[in-house]
């Protein structure tokens, strides 16, 4: 069984029966046995270059069950792969067999000893929620890599994960104290020091194997804080314990299974302070990070300015380098004393520093750090860089000329790449420019690794530094231990594995490094499809080909520790993996490959996965790589559905803005309120339209935003909304307004104007022209207070959002077209365009340029757009908001967070003296996607996540505080769910509120 291999023809790994081995662990484990195509498709993947299919997934209940599925795995001959949160860098978190799925249920923190200082977990515990348990004694599990949010401890037990913190406290073998395993062969182990818990036979083969190679264990294993690489056999040394535990650990899962740890855990400093320190390179840096050890830093972490973007870097001191060293103390003033040590001794050598000892300053630059693995995937060209070459660690005092002769091996074979990394532990992470597409990147893909591997050990260094061998690097482990080491190796893993069921093809008798690579089954050339996918290439595969497999979108709080983002809100309610943004990816992957998931865009799983994908734009934002699902899903929805009938809810808000202009012609709004509040009425239209019944179906206004511009004018102009006059003509203010925010309202002249006595389009979209026209009268109100001339197209453009996000693209595109032609006056005045609803201003910020990328006018609309306070800001920055000075509540929308940010918002809020931070995360409503029947109950949980409990908390302190919400969706689910608190509203809609009242107080005082 040593040989097995992956055969789709036989049925899967060693000619296994799919479908017999399924009902078999079926029979046997109380867990979950998914054997679907999406269940497989979903595993084929870590965070590697690497691909391999297996039979199907097993998510065991307790120890019990994974006896008993290794017991059924065995009887079958399938390989068994354990997997935590498949982020794993170096490809063995993939694999044939059975992949045992640790993250559903076995993740529980069974005990913590304050005491003793230890914790018991089992493997699927994530990092995060541990050190958040252990937090509340003082203490904290030392090693903290930068996937903390979402990987578990048996992951970071199977590849000896480390971290930032390594200075301080380890690796994670420095940190395990006892481990409950499972062999292959199903027999149970509990591992410490000395061989006293280990089966007998395990026993008497390891003692003879470490007893008969003392001079080999002694002399071939380097004295490096970052050996990561290889089986740790010196560990069984009796001079070193016979640590049993730490020869394990960081074992792959080639050795056996994990099912329970016992872990230790270190005092957590109760102030922290972070010195940023500047140099003129990245070799200075490198020199330097060595020098810093001796004055006690937690961490030294270092990354260079090409990795680091504009905006990431405004807080940092002015070089082309930094070093991040942290430091702690019982207090932030004995944190900041030492961090100002570290700075003192290190300024001979650089080019300024700061000191930063506020959390949210810290956890902005930390957030740098670790989001730089999906980061460094791009160059600033936007070409693909990759693993591979990933984090080989030297001796800290060498690292300085390692990087100088790396970056010479570069050059020579005209690669690129970005190193970052634990400088004060000599381990760099870099993704390099291979192109794995051809074959000739792959050969020097090939040749690099075999060159860099030489390099590495020529600095006493180890070809792994934190994140394992895999299949990445095991090949190349003769060149670091030498042949008699790896044939240990091998022995080594036979003792424990005979039958060699346990990750095949890691570690020992490897896979070569350029096999089962991920790109090899996607199709060569590009697909045709609808959006431009600029930053790709034009290319769908190459868009999918983004998410590599760090899985920040698996974090199960919104924005991670800050709480500001948004990605991924189905994934946080349902914690399943298809819907994830990872998850998704994978499954569009597959697909295109066409071996697990066959059926292309008629594809079921895909569509299902892509079901609850809210098209929130999160993770165009929060993910390190920028994959924009919400587009992924609208061109998926596109070709799923060609020629086919669609779900009734894509006709029945899909053409909302075709319903809703069809009402305002007919002057039906009253009619249409009237029946859709009369309850049988409303509940065939909602069940024929695929709408929730426990939704209420919005009012429409009966005087829409546009009827009541066009008759300030004195009644020029169609009703209907649908405006009047030529569509090359806009309608605009003339006559004198405002110019601060305590004098009366102005009297407007009326009348068309040129473009050229305007400042700006106020864009009435959708939802404000016919849901919502008090948000565009209260910005009329405050835009003329500020001085600022307005003009309004003729007719009600459309941005073609319902249409894109039901994957409507044809559709969007027409309408797209008409809207840019009606926006051809603007465009050529070069006037600036003010869109009130987030959800439209992202779209047509986004979508548009997409949709229609050969039209320059597309691309000239994108760049005009402005959210309203960003308008005030542009176009009128010295006006002064009228104070208010009173706390806010509310949600940020998901889309203004993702595309259009809210700093000016923030700002603007401050001006007016509106206190208080708005949640993040995602209101749930998201358009369409909370009106559909099946998914009411997800929509729901999305708002109970932040939205509402702020809103409650804000009732409770009962301060008066002003809900404010900029999105449409967003008021409506406040106004469904939070009951009968303030109603929700626009920022606008709160500072021309004010506005009035000021106007009437002057206007009352000027009577007297």
């Amino acid at each position: 069984m040593a040989d097995l291999v992956e055969s789709e023809a036989e049925g899967g790994a060693g000619g296994t029966d799919r479908e017999e081995l399924a009902a078999a662990l079926r029979k046997a484990v109380r867990g979950d046995v998914r054997f679907g195509a999406a269940d497989r498709a979903l595993v084929t993947m870590d965070a590697s270059n690497y691909r391999r299919v297996p039979l199907g997934v097993v998510a065991p209940r307790d120890a019990d069950d994974v006896a008993a599925a290794l017991a059924v795995c065995r009887a079958h001959g399938a390989p068994v792969v354990a997997r935590g949160g498949g982020t794993s860098v170096a490809g063995q978190a993939t694999g044939e067999g059975v992949v045992l799925d640790f993250t559903r249920h076995m993740r529980a923190i069974v005990a913590i000893d304050p005491e003793a200082r230890t914790a018991v977990v089992q493997p699927g515990v994530v990092l995060d929620a541990l050190r958040d348990a252990a937090g509340a004694h003082g203490l904290t599990f030392g090693p903290d890599p930068s996937t903390h949010a979402r990987c578990t401890l048996g992951g970071m037990i199977g590849n000896n994960a480390c971290g930032a913190h390594s200075v301080a406290w380890g690796t994670t073998a420095d940190n395990v104290h006892a481990l409950d395993v499972l062999t292959y062969a199903g027999e149970r182990a509990r591992l410490t020091r000395g061989w006293a818990g280990l089966p007998e036979r395990l026993a008497e083969g390891l003692r003879g194997l470490v007893g008969g190679e003392l001079a080999v264990l002694r002399t071939r294993f380097p004295d490096l804080p970052r050996r990561i690489s290889g089986y740790a056999l010196d560990a069984l040394l009796p001079e070193r314990g016979t640590d049993v535990a730490r020869a394990f650990t960081g074992s792959e899962g080639t050795l056996g299974v994990l099912t329970e740890a016992t872990v230790r855990l270190v005092e957590a400093p109760r102030a922290r302070a972070l010195a940023v320190l500047a140099y003129a390179d990245e070799s200075a840096a490198a020199d330097a990070a060595h020098l810093l050890l001796p004055h006690g830093p937690l961490t030294v972490e270092g990354m260079a300015a090409d990795l680091v973007g504009g905006a990431a870097a405004a807080g940092l001191p002015e070089g082309a380098a930094w070093l991040f060293a942290e430091t702690g103390g019982a207090t932030e003033a004995e944190a900041r004393a030492r961090a100002e040590e570290l700075v003192r001794a290190a300024a001979p050598g650089t080019t300024g520093a700061v000191v930063v000892t506020d959390a949210a300053g810290q956890r902005a630059l930390w957030r740098v750090r670790d989001d730089a693995a999906g980061t460094a995937t791009r160059m600033p060209d936007g070409t693909e860089a990759w693993p591979g070459w990933e984090d080989c660690a030297v001796p800290p005092a060498r690292l300085g000329a390692y990087l100088r002769d790396f970056h010479a091996l570069l050059r020579r074979h005209g690669l690129r790449g970005a190193p970052y990394g634990h400088f004060g532990d000599g381990c760099i992470h870099v993704r390099i420019d291979f192109d794995l597409l051809r074959a000739d990147g792959v050969r020097r893909f090939r040749d690099f690794s075999g060159e860099a591997a030489e390099l590495v050990v020529a600095h006493g260094g180890s070809l792994s530094g934190e994140h394992g061998d895999g299949q990445a690097r095991a090949e190349l482990l003769p060149k670091m231990y030498g042949a008699e080491a790896v044939r240990l190796f091998e022995r080594f893993k036979d003792l424990w594995d005979p039958d060699g069921g346990l990750n095949p093809g890691m570690l020992v008798r490897p896979y070569a490094l350029d096999e089962n690579l991920r790109f090899d089954v996607l199709p060569r050339r590009p697909l045709p499809v609808v959006f431009g996918y600029a930053d790709d290439g034009g290319d769908f595969a190459g868009a999918v080909r983004r998410c590599v497999g760090v899985a920040k979108c698996r974090e199960t709080a919104a924005g991670g520790a800050g709480g500001a983002g948004v990605m991924c809100p189905s994934y946080r309610v349902t914690r399943e993996e298809q819907h994830s943004t990872r998850g998704r990816a994978r499954l569009l992957h597959e697909m295109l490959a066409g071996e697990v998931v066959t059926d292309g865009w008629r594809s079921e799983e895909v569509r299902e996965a892509l079901d609850l994908c809210l098209a929130c734009k999160g993770c165009r934002s929060d993910c390190p790589v920028g994959v924009d699902m919400a587009t992924y899903k609208a061109e998926f929805l596109h070709h799923h559905y060609a020629g086919r009938l669609r779900p009734a809810s894509h006709y029945a808000m899909g053409w909302l803005p075709l319903w809703l202009r069809g009402v305002a012609a007919a002057r039906g709004a009253r009619v249409v309120n009237r029946l859709s509040g009369a309850g049988p009425v409303a509940a065939v239209a909602k069940r024929l339209g695929g709408i929730a019944p426990e939704r209420a179906v919005p009012r429409i206004a009966e005087e829409t935003f546009l009827r009541w511009w066009w008759g300030e004018r004195g009644g020029a102009g169609a009703g209907g909304g649908s405006g009047g006059g030529a569509d090359l003509v806009l309608s605009g203010r003339t006559g004198p307004v405002s110019t601060g925010g305590t004098g009366p309202m102005p009297t407007s002249g009326t009348g068309p104007v040129p473009t050229a006595g305007t400042d700006l389009v106020l864009w009435p979209d959708t939802f404000t022209n016919h849901l919502s026209p008090d948000t565009g009268r209260a910005a009329v109100t405050v835009l003329e207070c500020a001085g600022l001339r307005i003009a309004v197209p003729p007719k009600a453009p459309c941005c073609g959002l319902t249409w894109i996000s039901t994957g409507q693209l044809h559709r969007a595109r027409r309408t797209l077209r008409r809207t840019l032609a009606l926006m051809d006056p603007a465009l050529d005045a070069g006037l600036p365009v003010t869109v009130l609803e987030p959800s439209c201003a992202a779209s047509l910020r986004t979508d548009l340029p997409e949709l229609l990328p050969d039209d320059p006018r597309a691309h000239q609309l994108a760049d005009r757009v402005r959210t309203f306070a960003q308008t005030l800001e542009e176009l009128a920055p010295h006006w002064q908001p009228p104070r208010l000075d009173r706390p806010v509540a509310g949600q940020t929308h998901c889309h203004q967070h993702a595309v259009l940010g809210d700093a000016a918002e923030r700002r603007l809020r401050e001006r007016a003296g509106l206190v208080g931070e708005l949640s993040g995360g995602c209101c749930g409503l998201a358009g369409n996607f909370g009106f559909e029947k099946e998914h009411y109950e997800v929509s729901v949980a999305c708002a109970e996540e932040q939205l509402l409990p702020s809103l409650q908390e804000a009732a409770r302190r009962g301060d008066g505080a002003a809900v404010l919400a900029d999105g449409f969706s967003c008021r409506t689910q406040i106004a469904q769910l939070a009951g009968d608190g303030p109603r929700a509203v626009h920022l606008a809609e709160l500072l021309a509120e004010a506005i009035r009242a000021e106007a009437l107080r002057a206007a009352g005082g000027l009577s007297a």
